[in-house]
């Protein structure tokens, strides 16, 4: 690489410090971590998202989990010997000053290191603030030849290239770090930032320069699916592509480049499991209730993206359990493909507008015609609830075209509501349950959306009526909930069922709806009440519902398939026994085709693979497993917050919109309209 450019891409990488520093900053000003010195390294203070605050929360709990582990093992072992702490790429990270806070660095000592410029700030910035200055004790501004940027007695800061090893195994040594006392190597997404190369040789010099180590890492893996893809596209767009991971894309690769490096042991997870294994439920608790949060998928996606490692060597580190065993998150790989669903695309740019958002809600009004409402997307140029219907014709085969329309002017607006759902009455008429405007503000009231086609049935012409019933006749006031057509004595019901609130995270509950008079009713129900979920699927079979999957109480998916059967006095509740059980999941859309039911995409976390298509035959109870192929469609294709319609006699499933506001990456929509052939699939 040549020398600018190198200068560019460190100068690149220091920039995410500065990113992560005021995320630190902001996660400690709203409670999910105390950290009082996290403001007074860094200037400014905005105000980060909440997702961007759970994700930098389980980094900060996941390093603090390994470092207590390490010190209460060393100062408990080590007697006189003082045990070592090296940060490297430690930036305006405040690790030595809340351990100094703890009294935790009666036996320790803390190193850092990182760029120079990078250092050089934060020396300056300690020595100008007094608070900080009266834990640190005395101090030096250090020797700059010895790259030495700050000392005290038990805190050191140096400005070095990680990549030039030998200056750094010089500059610590002079600077009185014992190679032969127990040290912790620390390296919070550092590694990934460095070439291949470089980065192996400093995990070799570490394994032989330190003979009683603990190295942990934090960084990103899991490149090469959807979600991982956009990540790596956005730290190319930042100058700071990560390196490495081609070649260690998983816990089990990372763990094997540690062990071929000469570390003794080594431990790794995600940072799903990590937060479920070795977080008190109270403590998850206390902080999901901290601010108001609808982004469960980027939640789970980001944490299933990122890894937290323990290597080690030595007798007395060897035997530290950082991570012991833990059933508590059992994974649950779904069954080897049975089959492949190729994908496609059916609608281009040239055919009209796109429909790029997530969290809407679709409707087959006739065999040619989808509408789409709702959700958050692009919209004239940017990204907010989205206002405009999109309509989807089709005009040849299974060629389709799009077309955005607004509300005639003669009835009311849309209201902007995402996670609501719709119902065909009629060609002209749907019927819109639920949604919300924010986290904190449901969407109330029913709505009614009526279509008038011109003389000549063209949908050129398509005008849309939205009419909001009264919100008093609505017991509802959720979202992320389903509604179902069923029948009872021969009539038909729309039945709601599950979803949140903004007091229940949760819901049970259920309402049916009589779609000739409008009016809420209550019909028994028998059998034993599901427990609680949203974000689940609902289909209609045999005048019944199916309901499968969803996100359960404590965030937690669910791979429970539950049939609301119908009876001679009302409906009962029916769990359907399903082998091989299938990987719980949420967020994906079903249908039911020749006797099997079909979950398309959605998230999970007890599986490292990618959810394609579960199919499941309802008369046996047979699970199989179907992939995507995805090898004629754009890349990536986020599968989750998107819509399906089934066209059976075609053998086609069509998927409109999905994608997300994936962490700090940036937000993601399915730019096309995508066909799965569902044609292989067995009809038995």
């Amino acid at each position: 690489m040549r020398p600018r450019s190198r200068e560019r891409r460190a100068g690149a990488v220091q920039s995410t410090n500065d990113s992560s520093a005021l995320s630190k900053s902001s996660l400690a000003a709203r409670g999910y971590v105390h950290d009082a010195f996290a403001a007074l390294l860094v200037p400014g203070a905005p105000r980060r998202a909440p997702l961007i605050h759970r994700g930098y929360y389980v980094r900060a709990r996941a390093v603090q989990h390994c470092v207590r582990a390490f010190l209460e093992r060393t100062c408990a072992a080590c007697g006189a010997s003082r045990s070592q702490i090296l940060s490297l790429g430690a930036g305006s990270d405040s690790l030595y000053f809340r351990l100094k806070t703890a009294g935790l660095l009666a036996w320790a000592a803390v190193w850092e290191v990182d760029f120079p410029d990078v250092a050089r700030r934060k020396a300056e910035r300690i020595q100008d603030t007094p608070k900080l200055c009266a834990l640190t004790g005395p101090f030096q501004s250090g020797d700059p030849e010895l790259a030495l940027c700050f000392e005290s007695l038990d805190y050191r800061i140096l400005g070095l290239d990680l990549r030039h090893l030998q200056q750094l195994d010089q500059a610590l040594a002079s600077s009185g770090l014992d190679a032969a006392a127990p040290t912790l190597l620390l390296a919070e997404a550092v590694l990934t930032y460095l070439e291949p190369d470089s980065a192996a040789a400093l995990i070799t010099w570490a394994a032989q320069r330190f003979p009683n180590a603990l190295f942990v890492v934090y960084e990103q893996m899991r490149p090469h699916d959807a979600f991982g893809q956009f990540m790596q596209e956005h730290f190319q767009r930042l100058n700071s592509p990560l390196h490495g991971l081609d070649r260690f894309p998983d816990v089990e690769a990372q763990q094997h480049r540690f062990l071929q490096a000469g570390w003794t042991t080594c431990s790794a997870m995600d940072m799903n499991e990590f937060y479920r294994c070795f977080l008190p439920t109270e403590e998850r608790q206390r902080m999901e209730n901290l601010e108001p949060f609808d982004e469960f998928e980027e939640w789970h996606l980001k944490c299933a993206h990122y890894f937290i490692l323990a290597a080690t060597r030595g007798d007395t580190l060897s035997q530290t359990l950082v991570f012991p065993p833990s059933e508590a998150f059992p994974r649950v790989d779904p069954a080897s493909p049975s089959g492949i669903f190729p994908a496609s695309v059916v609608a281009s740019d040239s055919q009209g507008p796109l429909l790029k958002r997530y969290g809407h809600a679709s409707v087959l009004l006739s065999p040619g015609i989808i509408l789409s409402a709702g959700g958050f997307g692009e919209q004239e140029g940017r990204h907010c609830r989205v206002s405009k219907f999109y309509l989807l014709s089709r005009y040849c085969d299974f060629e389709w075209k799009g077309k955005q329309i607004s509300s005639w002017r003669t009835g009311a607006q849309w209201d902007g509501r995402l996670y609501h759902t719709m119902t065909r009455l009629s060609d002209t008429q749907i019927l819109v349950l639920g949604g919300r405007l924010s986290p904190v503000t449901p969407a109330l009231g029913v709505l009614q959306l009526r279509f008038c086609k011109s003389e000549d049935n063209c949908t050129e012409d398509l005008n849309v009526t939205v009419t909001k019933l009264d919100p008093e006749d609505s017991p509802l006031s959720c979202w992320r909930h389903s509604t179902t057509e069923v029948s009872h004595e021969n009539q038909k019901y729309l039945f709601v069922y599950g979803g949140r609130s903004v007091v229940e995270p949760v819901l049970s509950d259920w309402h049916f709806l009589h779609v000739g008079t409008m009016a809420w009713v209550r019909i028994p129900v028998e059998g034993e009440t599901p427990e609680g979920r949203h974000s689940h699927s609902a289909c209609s079979w045999q005048g019944g519902a199916l309901i499968a999957g969803g996100l359960g109480a404590f965030e937690e998916p669910l791979s429970s398939v539950l049939f609301l059967k119908p009876t001679s006095c009302g409906f009962l509740w029916e769990s359907v026994d399903i082998q091989p059980p299938i990987t719980p999941r949420y967020s994906h859309t079903a249908h039911v085709l020749n006797g099997k039911l079909l979950l398309v995409g959605g998230v999970w976390i007890h599986s490292s693979s990618v959810p394609g298509v579960t199919v499941i035959d309802l008369t046996t109870g047979l699970s199989s497993e179907y992939q995507i192929d995805t090898t004629c469609v754009p890349w990536p294709l986020m599968l989750h917050n998107h819509t399906s319609t089934l066209f059976p006699e075609e053998q086609q499933l069509l998927l409109l919109g999905g994608g997300g506001n994936c962490f700090s990456f940036g937000t993601y929509f399915n730019p096309h309209p995508i066909t799965l052939d569902l044609s292989s699939l067995s009809v038995g």
